[in-house]
């Protein structure tokens, strides 16, 4: 989807609705539904900002227990938009290339960067066990706990008496 913002950023006071779904991005993700951004582009005495959110649900598995389940996140969007810098190591701001602008992708680079570096299907998600490696989270596994080898001289002491 494209923006016309011509006549934002012209107008002091002046902003513009979006709501969307993304589209274009099918086989980056496990979409579980069509992710949606919503928001509005509005200049403030001639700085214009892009204020709003994006919503996701993923299909993935959990890190832990390997569970599937389904991670949903809202990820607030905001951006400072600008048809030219004045220098060149302005991070901050986005630089369009003309007034017609798709937040597709930036919208995109949000989500992926407000990702955990861990999905966990909950969490205090127990993980599975070591060596059965049965879901902690359904319950206890039968495995007996294994001592701490710098103990096993004292075991064997007292297997002897």
């Amino acid at each position: 989807m494209y923006l016309e913002l011509e006549q934002v950023f012209n107008t002091p006071g002046l902003s513009a609705r979006f709501d969307y779904p993304l589209e274009g991005f099918e086989g980056m993700l496990p979409l579980a539904s069509p992710p949606r951004a919503a928001g509005r582009v509005e200049n403030r005495a001639g700085v214009v900002t892009l204020q709003g959110s994006a919503r996701v649900c993923l299909h993935v598995q959990c890190d832990r227990c390997a569970a599937p389940f389904e991670y949903r996140a809202e990820v607030p969007l905001e951006h400072t938009l600008v048809l030219s810098l004045n220098r060149e190591d302005s991070g901050d701001l986005v630089l369009l290339e003309g007034t017609r602008f798709s937040p597709d992708s930036l919208v995109w680079e949000d989500i992926v960067l407000s990702m955990p570096p861990r999905l966990l299907c909950k969490p205090d998600c127990a993980g599975l066990c070591q060596r059965c490696g049965k879901n902690l989270n359904e319950g206890p596994c039968d495995c007996k706990p294994e001592g701490d080898p710098r103990w096993a001289a004292l075991q064997d002491l007292k297997s002897n008496v």
